[in-house]
């Protein structure tokens, strides 16, 4: 999915209802690994073919948070982006694995918004987010709050 990204919006272009969606990303065993050492976590599942081969899962698969991880990168990625400003936090859930070789992309909309209480030049927007892959399975969801710029002329 070949994606181009339209200019930054600040909150006041959102509109609830307005949607998005990211270009796509194919997952590596290298990434998986690259993820290993970033975060840490080298449990088998993720790194050990053999190991995993013979887990619930059948072969590897990637980390949990390394899916929260790219879902939120392809957002920054979207057709639909806002200015950058605060990432108030994800309520997120796993629902299915991410395997090697599966293709991702993510979809989104403006479910809410509202001017912020305590910075008058910004605004919240919540974003609920799926993580897709190739077969349009949501592995992955939840949502996004994000403090998004106003207009400078629109405060």
């Amino acid at each position: 999915m070949t994606i181009t990204p339209g200019p930054p919006r600040y909150w006041d272009d959102a509109r609830v209802g307005d949607r998005g969606a990211s270009p796509t990303v194919t997952i590596s065993g290298a990434m998986i690994d690259t993820y290993a050492d970033l975060s840490g976590d080298h449990t088998p599942l993720h790194v050990d073919e053999e190991y995993a081969k013979k887990s619930h899962f059948g072969g590897r698969v990637a980390h949990g948070l390394m899916g929260l991880s790219i879902a939120d990168g392809l957002k920054c990625q979207a057709d639909y982006r806002f200015l950058p400003g605060y990432s108030l936090g994800w309520t997120w859930d796993f629902l299915a694995p991410i395997r090697i070789g599966d293709t991702l992309h993510v979809t989104f909309e403006v479910a809410s918004m509202r001017a912020s209480k305590s910075k008058p030049g910004w605004g919240i927007v919540v974003l609920p987010t799926k993580l897709v892959n190739q077969n349009g399975e949501v592995v992955q969801q939840g949502e996004h709050k994000l403090m998004i710029p106003r207009r400078p002329d629109a405060r």
